[in-house]
């Protein structure tokens, strides 16, 4: 599994890691609160390595600081959401 941003066409900054057998996750540890904004934009993401490696199931590592709203879109979209406390 190729964990580095630029085989998927992705921004350099983005963080991914590797959950399991063909599941990737994407690393957003912020301290502010991440807002339906953002999960579009982690969803696009998401796409994107979809299209490199279809078989990727794709998931969120991020805070507990994430809206309702961003959950319930990225659960339509089969975006699992693993919380880390530790920041």
């Amino acid at each position: 599994m190729n964990l580095d941003s630029k085989y998927y066409g992705l921004h350099t900054r983005i963080q991914l890691k590797e959950l399991g057998n063909n599941h990737i996750g994407i690393v957003k540890l912020i301290k502010s609160r991440i807002i339906r904004k953002d999960a579009q934009k982690i969803i696009e993401i998401a796409k994107t390595i979809q299209q490199v490696e279809p078989k990727y199931k794709v998931s969120l590592i991020c805070t507990s600081n994430i809206c309702s709203k961003s959950l319930a879109l990225l659960d339509e979209y089969n975006i699992d959401v693993q919380i880390k406390e530790n920041v």
